[in-house]
């Protein structure tokens, strides 16, 4: 039996994206899964997301077939993500109503759609807080719902061209894309769900099992693409060194050498930076301090910056120049002092209850006050993060930290 609700069709990027404008990482997924899928389901409409029916990662028919036949379509614009933008300019084009464009608040929008409705919501950090979620699918939920039943012409071509006549195709093959797309959508959210799940239990490597499953599925994906190379080398399987390489190679994907995210290129330098660990080679330690670098200083992303003051240190211990070994241990402490001030900032807004990254606040805050000499204010915050709950191997990765900080106070 076919499924008679009617279809919102969601365009949007997906993953981790950094907004240039904001110089922020976004989560998209974390959109989707928490205002916008809920939404929709709420509305009682069938939710399809645009990536789940792109086919070798082009736009092609069935993508086409979705932005004219969809009952309804939100478009979340959020980073400037061209495709969504694009997609959004075909629905405006093919449809005269029942579209819907949301964007994360700090981002800013092109003049050309400053004039259209469009919902904001907010990110606080690369996720979504809780209540931010509940008020942003519900204001969301509100609006689908009005939209559906006044079906007001929001589609400014149709605004200012009201005598254009809108196209029509056959209902022949629209009911199995939608099928196909579902099935797709509910096969990687399982798998992507199985390996969240396996890492929050600290078992990396039954969750580099299923991320990779995931990956056969959007082989593309860069958000997948960096859950498996976290997964990968923290399951030290078939040996440290070997998980190491293989998470290299599969972070590789994603060029780090020429990447500007945050994300990419923490993993990058964690890589570079455990292997310097194992094999003393100063090649490794001196691209993870590229890495975490750039991951800093272009971005301000706390994680990079706590991690290249640790390798400064780790760099002055082999430096055979004492200049160039003092250099590097002035830049540690200059950077971490950049640290503790910007997440001074981020601690002191009222969101910050909300923000799912604090436990990762309070452990790069504990192992920088710790380096300073601050031992004070590094346990009052490592109690903050061990009162998150953090699994056995968010512990250990911060005790390695820990570990090396307190080397570089002594």
């Amino acid at each position: 039996m076919s499924d008679e609700r009617k279809v919102c069709f969601v365009v949007m990027g997906f993953g981790k994206k950094t907004d240039y404008e904001s110089g922020r990482t976004l989560d998209l997924d974390a959109t989707f899964d928490a205002i916008i899928r809920p939404a929709v389901d709420a509305a009682g409409l069938r939710c399809i997301r645009a990536d789940q029916i792109m086919h070798s990662g082009l736009i092609d028919l069935p993508m086409y077939d979705m932005l004219l036949r969809a009952d309804l379509v939100i478009a979340d614009i959020s980073t400037g993500n061209v495709n969504a933008v694009y997609e959004l300019g075909v629905r405006h084009a093919l449809r005269p109503r029942s579209t819907i464009i949301m964007k994360e608040s700090a981002g800013k929008l092109s003049f050309d759609l400053n004039h259209v409705s469009t919902l904001h919501y907010e990110h606080l950090g690369p996720d979504i807080g809780n209540r931010e979620a509940r008020r942003a699918s519900a204001a969301l939920q509100n609006l689908i719902t009005q939209v559906m039943a006044e079906q007001k012409a929001d589609s400014p071509v149709y605004t200012f061209l009201p005598k254009l006549r809108q196209p029509s195709l056959s209902d022949e093959e629209y009911e199995e894309r939608l099928v196909e797309a579902e099935t797709l959508q509910c096969q990687l959210s399982s798998r992507i769900n199985e390996g969240d799940l396996a890492m929050r239990s600290s078992r990396p490597a039954d969750a580099a099992k299923a991320f990779a499953a995931a990956r056969k599925l959007k082989p593309d994906d860069p958000t997948l693409i960096q859950k498996l190379a976290l997964a990968t080398y923290k399951s030290k399987m078939p040996s440290e060194t070997a998980a190491l390489f293989e998470a290299k190679e599969i972070i590789g994907a994603l060029d780090p050498e020429h990447s500007n995210d945050p994300e990419t290129l923490g993993l990058a330098g964690a890589i570079q930076k455990n292997l310097w660990k194992l094999h003393r080679n100063r090649a490794h330690l001196d691209a993870a301090v590229r890495f975490y670098g750039r991951g800093f200083e272009l971005m301000r992303d706390y994680y990079n910056g706590e991690n290249l003051a640790l390798c400064y240190d780790l760099r002055a211990e082999v430096q055979t120049d004492g200049a160039e070994a003092t250099y590097d241990r002035m830049s540690a402490q200059k950077v971490r002092k950049a640290v503790i001030e910007l997440l001074l900032e981020l601690m002191a807004r009222p969101s910050f209850a909300d923000r799912k990254d604090r436990k990762w606040i309070h452990a790069t805050m504990a192992n920088c006050y710790f380096a300073l000499g601050m031992m004070n204010d590094g346990e009052t915050q490592e109690r903050a993060f061990m009162e998150q709950n953090p699994s056995d191997w968010e512990i250990d990765s911060y005790k390695t930290g820990k570990q090396t900080a307190m080397q570089a106070k002594a």
